[in-house]
Protein backbone atom coordinates (compact mmCIF):
# COMPACT_ATOMS: atom_id res chain seq x y z
CA UNK A 1 0.00 0.00 0.00
CA UNK A 2 0.94 3.65 -0.23
CA UNK A 3 2.73 5.00 2.71
CA UNK A 4 1.64 7.81 4.36
CA UNK A 5 2.45 10.44 7.05
CA UNK A 6 0.02 12.37 9.13
CA UNK A 7 2.15 15.18 10.97
CA UNK A 8 0.28 17.12 13.79
CA UNK A 9 0.32 20.89 13.01
CA UNK A 10 2.33 21.76 16.72
CA UNK A 11 2.57 24.57 18.89
CA UNK A 12 3.76 27.60 17.28
CA UNK A 13 6.42 28.75 19.73
CA UNK A 14 7.11 32.59 19.51
CA UNK A 15 9.66 34.55 21.74
CA UNK A 16 9.96 38.30 22.84
CA UNK A 17 12.30 40.13 21.66
CA UNK A 18 14.06 39.53 24.96
CA UNK A 19 13.94 36.14 24.13
CA UNK A 20 13.14 35.36 27.58
CA UNK A 21 9.41 34.63 27.26
CA UNK A 22 7.29 32.57 25.20
CA UNK A 23 3.59 33.14 23.75
CA UNK A 24 2.14 29.83 22.45
CA UNK A 25 -0.04 30.23 19.11
CA UNK A 26 -1.71 27.29 18.04
CA UNK A 27 -2.04 27.27 13.80
CA UNK A 28 -5.35 25.76 14.60
CA UNK A 29 -6.11 29.16 16.35
CA UNK A 30 -6.90 31.35 13.54
CA UNK A 31 -7.78 34.56 15.69
CA UNK A 32 -4.28 34.15 17.38
CA UNK A 33 -2.43 33.67 14.26
CA UNK A 34 -3.85 36.58 12.24
CA UNK A 35 -3.26 38.50 15.30
CA UNK A 36 0.50 37.55 15.53
CA UNK A 37 1.14 38.15 11.45
CA UNK A 38 -0.52 41.42 11.78
CA UNK A 39 2.42 43.29 12.14
CA UNK A 40 5.70 42.88 10.83
CA UNK A 41 6.84 42.36 14.62
CA UNK A 42 4.88 39.47 14.52
CA UNK A 43 6.86 37.91 11.42
CA UNK A 44 9.92 38.86 13.13
CA UNK A 45 9.10 37.41 16.37
CA UNK A 46 7.63 33.70 14.86
CA UNK A 47 10.97 33.29 12.80
CA UNK A 48 12.56 34.51 16.09
CA UNK A 49 11.02 31.57 17.83
CA UNK A 50 11.91 28.97 15.34
CA UNK A 51 16.05 29.73 15.64
CA UNK A 52 15.55 29.61 19.54
CA UNK A 53 13.49 26.31 19.12
CA UNK A 54 16.49 24.70 16.65
CA UNK A 55 18.40 25.32 20.63
CA UNK A 56 16.00 22.52 21.95
CA UNK A 57 18.54 19.74 23.43
CA UNK A 58 16.52 17.18 21.47
CA UNK A 59 18.26 18.48 18.19
CA UNK A 60 20.92 21.18 17.51
CA UNK A 61 21.28 22.52 21.53
CA UNK A 62 22.83 19.00 22.15
CA UNK A 63 21.46 15.55 20.72
CA UNK A 64 22.51 16.74 17.29
CA UNK A 65 25.50 18.49 17.86
CA UNK A 66 27.91 17.74 20.85
CA UNK A 67 26.68 14.30 21.97
CA UNK A 68 24.45 11.06 19.93
CA UNK A 69 25.90 12.38 16.38
CA UNK A 70 29.24 12.24 17.55
CA UNK A 71 28.82 9.30 19.40
CA UNK A 72 27.60 7.51 16.56
CA UNK A 73 31.08 9.18 14.62
CA UNK A 74 32.91 7.38 17.30
CA UNK A 75 34.66 10.00 19.00
CA UNK A 76 34.50 9.12 22.43
CA UNK A 77 36.34 6.05 24.36
CA UNK A 78 33.43 3.90 25.60
CA UNK A 79 33.08 0.11 26.78
CA UNK A 80 31.06 0.23 29.61
CA UNK A 81 27.63 -1.05 28.80
CA UNK A 82 26.41 1.13 31.72
CA UNK A 83 27.21 4.57 29.93
CA UNK A 84 24.63 6.38 29.01
CA UNK A 85 25.55 6.51 25.52
CA UNK A 86 26.92 2.98 25.04
CA UNK A 87 24.10 2.08 23.12
CA UNK A 88 24.59 4.79 20.43
CA UNK A 89 28.60 3.45 20.03
CA UNK A 90 27.33 0.04 19.29
CA UNK A 91 24.84 1.17 16.78
CA UNK A 92 21.48 -0.22 19.16
CA UNK A 93 18.72 1.46 17.49
CA UNK A 94 16.39 -1.00 19.18
CA UNK A 95 17.13 -0.13 22.56
CA UNK A 96 14.20 2.56 24.39
CA UNK A 97 16.92 5.10 25.19
CA UNK A 98 17.97 5.14 21.37
CA UNK A 99 14.15 4.81 19.97
CA UNK A 100 13.40 8.14 22.50
CA UNK A 101 16.21 10.01 20.98
CA UNK A 102 15.69 9.80 17.46
CA UNK A 103 12.39 9.66 18.05
CA UNK A 104 11.92 13.30 19.39
CA UNK A 105 14.88 14.22 16.91
CA UNK A 106 12.08 13.54 14.19
CA UNK A 107 9.08 15.07 16.12
CA UNK A 108 10.89 18.51 16.70
CA UNK A 109 12.52 18.30 13.50
CA UNK A 110 9.02 18.30 12.14
CA UNK A 111 7.50 20.02 14.23
CA UNK A 112 9.87 23.37 13.30
CA UNK A 113 8.95 22.44 9.93
CA UNK A 114 5.42 22.97 10.19
CA UNK A 115 6.15 26.41 11.65
CA UNK A 116 8.24 27.20 9.02
CA UNK A 117 5.64 26.30 6.47
CA UNK A 118 2.77 28.92 8.44
CA UNK A 119 5.78 31.50 7.88
CA UNK A 120 5.75 30.96 4.20
CA UNK A 121 2.23 30.65 3.58
CA UNK A 122 1.57 33.92 5.41
CA UNK A 123 4.86 35.78 3.65
CA UNK A 124 2.81 35.00 0.11
CA UNK A 125 4.51 36.31 -2.77
CA UNK A 126 4.36 39.84 -1.35
CA UNK A 127 3.56 41.46 1.68
CA UNK A 128 2.55 44.84 2.16
CA UNK A 129 3.68 44.64 5.99
CA UNK A 130 7.44 43.60 5.32
CA UNK A 131 8.81 45.99 3.30
CA UNK A 132 11.96 45.36 1.92
CA UNK A 133 14.29 44.64 2.81
CA UNK A 134 12.00 42.33 5.85
CA UNK A 135 10.21 40.09 3.16
CA UNK A 136 13.41 38.56 1.78
CA UNK A 137 14.80 37.93 5.15
CA UNK A 138 11.95 36.82 6.71
CA UNK A 139 10.77 34.50 3.54
CA UNK A 140 14.29 33.45 2.28
CA UNK A 141 15.35 32.12 6.04
CA UNK A 142 11.74 29.95 6.50
CA UNK A 143 12.88 28.49 3.28
CA UNK A 144 16.04 27.82 4.23
CA UNK A 145 15.66 26.83 7.54
CA UNK A 146 12.74 24.11 6.11
CA UNK A 147 15.52 22.79 3.61
CA UNK A 148 18.14 22.46 6.79
CA UNK A 149 15.70 20.64 8.78
CA UNK A 150 14.23 18.39 6.06
CA UNK A 151 17.96 17.66 4.86
CA UNK A 152 19.27 16.71 7.46
CA UNK A 153 16.28 14.42 8.66
CA UNK A 154 17.74 12.63 5.36
CA UNK A 155 20.74 12.71 6.25
CA UNK A 156 19.85 10.76 9.78
CA UNK A 157 16.94 8.49 8.82
CA UNK A 158 17.53 7.83 4.68
CA UNK A 159 19.94 5.93 2.88
CA UNK A 160 23.61 6.15 1.90
CA UNK A 161 23.41 7.94 -1.26
CA UNK A 162 23.71 5.30 -4.05
CA UNK A 163 22.16 5.15 -7.76
CA UNK A 164 20.10 1.80 -6.30
CA UNK A 165 19.10 3.77 -3.67
CA UNK A 166 18.44 7.42 -3.80
CA UNK A 167 14.98 6.08 -5.51
CA UNK A 168 13.96 4.37 -2.78
CA UNK A 169 11.43 6.18 -0.20
CA UNK A 170 13.27 8.07 2.55
CA UNK A 171 11.48 10.96 4.66
CA UNK A 172 7.91 13.18 3.83
CA UNK A 173 8.99 16.68 2.44
CA UNK A 174 6.34 18.89 3.92
CA UNK A 175 5.33 21.71 2.27
CA UNK A 176 2.07 23.07 3.66
CA UNK A 177 0.62 23.94 6.75
CA UNK A 178 -1.89 21.56 6.39
CA UNK A 179 -2.59 18.82 8.49
CA UNK A 180 -2.70 15.78 6.01
CA UNK A 181 -1.17 12.41 5.30
CA UNK A 182 2.43 12.59 3.45
CA UNK A 183 3.75 10.31 1.60
CA UNK A 184 7.72 9.62 1.65
CA UNK A 185 9.74 10.53 -0.84
CA UNK A 186 12.86 9.30 -2.44
CA UNK A 187 16.37 10.57 -1.33
CA UNK A 188 16.55 11.93 -5.12
CA UNK A 189 13.08 13.83 -4.80
CA UNK A 190 13.64 14.88 -1.18
CA UNK A 191 16.76 16.60 -2.61
CA UNK A 192 15.41 18.18 -4.80
CA UNK A 193 12.84 19.84 -2.87
CA UNK A 194 15.90 21.34 -0.51
CA UNK A 195 17.68 22.64 -3.64
CA UNK A 196 14.32 23.81 -4.54
CA UNK A 197 14.18 26.00 -1.50
CA UNK A 198 17.45 26.64 -0.62
CA UNK A 199 17.73 28.26 -4.53
CA UNK A 200 14.61 30.29 -3.61
CA UNK A 201 16.08 31.10 -0.55
CA UNK A 202 19.44 32.64 -1.88
CA UNK A 203 17.37 34.45 -4.33
CA UNK A 204 15.29 36.19 -1.75
CA UNK A 205 18.52 36.83 0.53
CA UNK A 206 20.29 38.00 -2.37
CA UNK A 207 17.92 40.90 -2.77
CA UNK A 208 18.03 41.60 1.37
CA UNK A 209 20.67 40.32 3.06
CA UNK A 210 23.00 43.13 4.68
CA UNK A 211 25.77 40.15 5.18
CA UNK A 212 26.37 40.98 1.46
CA UNK A 213 27.15 44.77 1.92
CA UNK A 214 27.71 45.52 5.50
CA UNK A 215 29.44 42.23 6.73
CA UNK A 216 28.04 40.07 9.49
CA UNK A 217 27.35 43.15 11.80
CA UNK A 218 28.05 41.20 15.01
CA UNK A 219 27.56 44.71 17.47
CA UNK A 220 24.20 45.69 18.62
CA UNK A 221 22.43 48.26 16.30
CA UNK A 222 23.33 51.69 17.66
CA UNK A 223 20.59 53.32 15.96
CA UNK A 224 17.72 50.84 16.62
CA UNK A 225 16.55 47.38 16.93
CA UNK A 226 18.86 44.44 15.94
CA UNK A 227 16.62 42.94 13.26
CA UNK A 228 19.17 42.47 10.74
CA UNK A 229 22.35 42.49 12.76
CA UNK A 230 23.83 39.18 14.10
CA UNK A 231 24.00 37.68 10.97
CA UNK A 232 25.58 34.84 11.60
CA UNK A 233 23.45 33.93 13.88
CA UNK A 234 20.42 33.25 10.95
CA UNK A 235 20.87 31.53 7.87
CA UNK A 236 22.26 34.20 6.39
CA UNK A 237 22.96 34.63 2.38
CA UNK A 238 26.64 33.19 2.47
CA UNK A 239 24.99 29.88 4.65
CA UNK A 240 22.50 28.99 2.22
CA UNK A 241 25.07 29.20 -0.37
CA UNK A 242 27.03 26.74 2.26
CA UNK A 243 24.19 24.49 2.61
CA UNK A 244 23.56 24.26 -1.38
CA UNK A 245 27.84 23.25 -1.43
CA UNK A 246 26.64 20.45 1.35
CA UNK A 247 24.07 19.71 -0.21
CA UNK A 248 25.54 18.87 -4.02
CA UNK A 249 28.31 16.86 -2.05
CA UNK A 250 25.64 14.72 -0.55
CA UNK A 251 24.17 14.02 -4.48
CA UNK A 252 27.83 13.21 -5.11
CA UNK A 253 27.77 15.83 -7.65
CA UNK A 254 31.45 16.70 -7.24
CA UNK A 255 31.70 19.58 -10.20
CA UNK A 256 29.00 21.62 -8.19
CA UNK A 257 29.37 21.33 -4.87
CA UNK A 258 33.62 22.11 -5.93
CA UNK A 259 32.13 25.49 -7.90
CA UNK A 260 29.86 26.32 -5.21
CA UNK A 261 32.32 26.18 -2.86
CA UNK A 262 35.17 27.72 -4.66
CA UNK A 263 32.54 30.95 -5.72
CA UNK A 264 31.92 31.19 -1.84
CA UNK A 265 35.44 31.20 -0.51
CA UNK A 266 36.86 33.57 -3.38
CA UNK A 267 33.79 36.13 -2.15
CA UNK A 268 34.14 35.67 1.60
CA UNK A 269 37.69 35.27 1.59
CA UNK A 270 38.25 38.92 0.15
CA UNK A 271 42.11 39.73 1.24
CA UNK A 272 41.00 43.21 1.97
CA UNK A 273 37.93 42.82 3.69
CA UNK A 274 36.56 39.15 4.41
CA UNK A 275 33.11 38.35 5.66
CA UNK A 276 34.72 35.04 7.85
CA UNK A 277 38.00 35.89 8.49
CA UNK A 278 40.34 32.81 9.73
CA UNK A 279 40.78 32.87 13.81
CA UNK A 280 43.20 34.84 14.68
CA UNK A 281 46.69 33.47 16.77
CA UNK A 282 45.81 35.53 19.73
CA UNK A 283 42.01 34.30 19.75
CA UNK A 284 43.10 30.94 19.87
CA UNK A 285 45.56 30.65 22.02
CA UNK A 286 43.84 33.28 24.95
CA UNK A 287 44.57 31.88 28.35
CA UNK A 288 41.33 33.23 29.92
CA UNK A 289 39.37 34.46 26.74
CA UNK A 290 40.25 31.59 23.64
CA UNK A 291 38.05 31.19 21.06
CA UNK A 292 37.45 27.36 20.85
CA UNK A 293 34.81 27.65 18.09
CA UNK A 294 36.97 30.18 15.92
CA UNK A 295 33.81 32.31 15.99
CA UNK A 296 34.88 34.67 13.66
CA UNK A 297 34.57 31.62 10.89
CA UNK A 298 31.01 30.10 11.56
CA UNK A 299 28.95 30.90 8.75
CA UNK A 300 25.85 30.14 10.71
CA UNK A 301 25.18 29.05 14.37
CA UNK A 302 22.34 29.17 17.04
CA UNK A 303 22.88 31.08 19.69
CA UNK A 304 22.64 29.73 23.17
CA UNK A 305 23.02 31.31 26.51
CA UNK A 306 22.63 28.32 28.16
CA UNK A 307 25.32 26.78 26.28
CA UNK A 308 26.98 25.78 29.24
CA UNK A 309 24.58 23.15 30.40
CA UNK A 310 26.02 21.17 27.20
CA UNK A 311 29.53 21.09 29.12
CA UNK A 312 28.69 20.77 32.61
CA UNK A 313 25.65 17.94 31.47
CA UNK A 314 28.68 16.10 29.18
CA UNK A 315 31.91 17.10 29.46
CA UNK A 316 32.42 18.26 32.93
CA UNK A 317 35.54 16.66 35.43
CA UNK A 318 33.13 16.64 37.78
CA UNK A 319 30.74 14.28 36.00
CA UNK A 320 31.65 10.27 37.06
CA UNK A 321 33.73 8.69 34.20
CA UNK A 322 31.14 6.52 33.78
CA UNK A 323 28.24 8.70 32.34
CA UNK A 324 31.09 11.83 30.99
CA UNK A 325 31.91 11.57 27.38
CA UNK A 326 35.66 11.25 27.01
CA UNK A 327 38.64 10.50 24.99
CA UNK A 328 40.04 7.61 28.03
CA UNK A 329 38.43 5.24 30.63
CA UNK A 330 38.76 8.54 33.08
CA UNK A 331 42.24 9.78 33.40
CA UNK A 332 44.99 11.35 31.92
CA UNK A 333 45.96 9.08 29.02
CA UNK A 334 46.64 11.40 26.31
CA UNK A 335 46.98 8.67 23.54
CA UNK A 336 43.41 8.98 21.80
CA UNK A 337 44.43 12.92 21.33
CA UNK A 338 47.59 12.01 20.41
CA UNK A 339 46.65 9.52 17.48
CA UNK A 340 43.61 12.25 16.22
CA UNK A 341 46.32 15.54 16.40
CA UNK A 342 49.24 15.06 13.97
CA UNK A 343 50.35 18.28 14.75
CA UNK A 344 51.85 19.52 18.51
CA UNK A 345 50.55 23.04 17.55
CA UNK A 346 47.08 23.03 16.11
CA UNK A 347 44.95 25.24 17.77
CA UNK A 348 42.29 22.35 17.48
CA UNK A 349 44.18 20.46 20.29
CA UNK A 350 43.78 23.01 22.88
CA UNK A 351 40.45 22.24 23.39
CA UNK A 352 41.67 19.03 25.30
CA UNK A 353 43.31 19.99 29.03
CA UNK A 354 44.13 18.06 31.89
CA UNK A 355 42.15 18.96 35.17
CA UNK A 356 42.86 18.22 38.66
CA UNK A 357 39.69 17.51 40.82
CA UNK A 358 39.24 15.85 44.02
CA UNK A 359 42.82 14.75 43.67
CA UNK A 360 42.33 13.20 40.34
CA UNK A 361 43.58 14.40 36.86
CA UNK A 362 41.39 13.78 34.16
CA UNK A 363 41.39 14.82 30.55
CA UNK A 364 38.40 16.64 29.07
CA UNK A 365 36.98 17.84 26.49
CA UNK A 366 36.30 21.68 26.94
CA UNK A 367 35.32 23.18 23.32
CA UNK A 368 32.18 24.10 25.15
CA UNK A 369 33.35 25.35 28.53
CA UNK A 370 32.07 28.49 29.76
CA UNK A 371 34.59 31.10 29.24
CA UNK A 372 33.25 34.75 30.17
CA UNK A 373 33.49 37.26 27.37
CA UNK A 374 35.15 34.67 25.42
CA UNK A 375 34.10 35.64 21.32
CA UNK A 376 31.00 33.06 20.37
CA UNK A 377 30.69 32.03 24.25
CA UNK A 378 26.95 31.25 23.25
CA UNK A 379 27.69 29.91 19.73
CA UNK A 380 26.47 26.15 18.71
CA UNK A 381 27.79 26.01 14.98
CA UNK A 382 25.85 24.39 12.35
CA UNK A 383 27.89 25.67 9.08
CA UNK A 384 31.27 26.74 9.22
CA UNK A 385 33.89 28.07 6.68
CA UNK A 386 36.46 25.11 7.18
CA UNK A 387 33.85 23.14 5.40
CA UNK A 388 33.84 24.17 2.17
CA UNK A 389 37.70 24.22 2.15
CA UNK A 390 37.36 20.91 2.41
CA UNK A 391 34.33 20.22 -0.10
CA UNK A 392 36.75 22.20 -2.73
CA UNK A 393 39.89 19.77 -1.39
CA UNK A 394 37.86 16.91 -1.80
CA UNK A 395 35.70 17.46 -4.56
CA UNK A 396 38.60 19.64 -7.01
CA UNK A 397 39.58 18.36 -9.90
CA UNK A 398 43.46 17.42 -9.09
CA UNK A 399 45.52 16.37 -6.52
CA UNK A 400 47.31 19.79 -6.78
CA UNK A 401 44.17 21.64 -5.96
CA UNK A 402 42.44 19.55 -3.38
CA UNK A 403 46.03 19.76 -1.72
CA UNK A 404 46.38 23.66 -1.53
CA UNK A 405 42.82 23.71 -0.18
CA UNK A 406 43.78 20.98 2.54
CA UNK A 407 46.73 23.41 3.52
CA UNK A 408 44.81 26.55 3.32
CA UNK A 409 42.75 24.61 6.25
CA UNK A 410 45.78 23.19 7.70
CA UNK A 411 47.61 26.94 8.06
CA UNK A 412 44.81 28.30 9.40
CA UNK A 413 45.16 25.96 12.53
CA UNK A 414 48.84 26.76 12.74
CA UNK A 415 49.84 23.42 11.11
CA UNK A 416 52.65 22.29 8.95
CA UNK A 417 51.46 21.72 5.51
CA UNK A 418 51.19 18.29 4.04
CA UNK A 419 52.01 16.28 0.37
CA UNK A 420 49.47 13.58 -0.32
CA UNK A 421 51.57 11.37 -2.73
CA UNK A 422 48.00 10.49 -4.53
CA UNK A 423 44.22 10.66 -4.16
CA UNK A 424 43.79 7.95 -1.42
CA UNK A 425 46.05 9.90 0.74
CA UNK A 426 44.45 12.93 -0.14
CA UNK A 427 40.97 11.93 0.66
CA UNK A 428 42.80 9.97 4.04
CA UNK A 429 44.16 13.73 5.07
CA UNK A 430 40.76 15.22 4.02
CA UNK A 431 39.20 12.67 6.29
CA UNK A 432 41.48 13.09 9.82
CA UNK A 433 40.91 17.00 9.01
CA UNK A 434 37.17 17.02 9.09
CA UNK A 435 37.54 14.82 12.33
CA UNK A 436 39.56 17.49 13.89
CA UNK A 437 37.43 20.35 13.07
CA UNK A 438 33.53 19.00 13.61
CA UNK A 439 34.49 17.49 17.05
CA UNK A 440 31.46 18.71 19.32
CA UNK A 441 29.08 19.43 15.60
CA UNK A 442 27.22 16.29 14.71
CA UNK A 443 28.72 16.57 11.13
CA UNK A 444 31.26 13.49 11.33
CA UNK A 445 28.93 10.58 11.74
CA UNK A 446 27.32 12.44 7.96
CA UNK A 447 30.55 12.33 6.37
CA UNK A 448 31.14 9.10 7.36
CA UNK A 449 27.91 7.79 5.84
CA UNK A 450 28.13 10.35 2.92
CA UNK A 451 31.19 8.07 1.75
CA UNK A 452 30.66 4.64 2.90
CA UNK A 453 33.39 4.53 4.99
CA UNK A 454 34.45 1.11 6.93
CA UNK A 455 37.10 1.76 8.66
CA UNK A 456 36.13 4.14 11.53
CA UNK A 457 37.65 4.83 14.51
CA UNK A 458 37.55 2.24 17.81
CA UNK A 459 35.14 3.20 20.78
CA UNK A 460 36.20 -0.37 22.40
CA UNK A 461 40.49 0.99 22.71
CA UNK A 462 42.30 4.07 23.06
CA UNK A 463 43.50 3.97 19.39
CA UNK A 464 42.97 2.11 16.38
CA UNK A 465 40.32 1.20 14.24
CA UNK A 466 36.76 -0.54 13.74
CA UNK A 467 34.75 -1.96 10.61
CA UNK A 468 31.33 -0.42 10.30
CA UNK A 469 28.77 -2.24 9.42
CA UNK A 470 27.09 0.12 6.01
CA UNK A 471 23.73 -0.50 7.40
CA UNK A 472 24.55 1.08 10.82
CA UNK A 473 24.54 4.10 8.77
CA UNK A 474 20.92 4.08 8.40
CA UNK A 475 18.90 4.70 11.88
CA UNK A 476 15.31 3.57 11.61
CA UNK A 477 12.47 5.81 11.52
CA UNK A 478 10.84 6.13 14.29
CA UNK A 479 7.98 3.85 15.77
CA UNK A 480 5.65 7.39 16.25
CA UNK A 481 6.27 8.29 11.89
CA UNK A 482 5.64 4.38 11.55
CA UNK A 483 2.18 4.12 13.21
CA UNK A 484 0.79 6.64 11.53
CA UNK A 485 1.34 4.88 8.01
CA UNK A 486 -0.76 2.39 7.02
CA UNK A 487 0.08 -0.91 6.10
Amino acid sequence: MKLKIFITCAVFAVTSVSCKKWIDVKPSDRLSEDMLFATRDGYLKALNGVYVELTNNSIYGQNMSATVLDVLAQYYYMVSSTHPYYNYTMFTYTADNTKLSFDNMWKKSYELIANCNVLIEKCGEQNALLPAPYFGIVKGEALALRALLHFDMLRLFGPIWSEEKKSLPAIPYKTTSVTEVTPLLSSAQVMEQVLADLTAARDLLREADPVLTEGVRNAANPAGTNELFFRQYRLNYYAVRALMARAYSWMKEKNAAFQEAKAILEEVQSPSKPVFPYVTNAAATSADKPDRMFSTEVMFALYNSNRINIYNNVFSAAIQPGARLSFNAGNADMARVNEMYNDENDYRRRIWENVTLDNATLLTNQKYKDFVDAPGRYMIPLIRLSELLLIAAECSGTLEEGTAYLNALRSARNCVSVSPAGEPDLKAAITAEFRREMIGEGQMFFYYKRNAIQTIPNNAALTGTKTMVLENYVVPLPDSEISQRGK
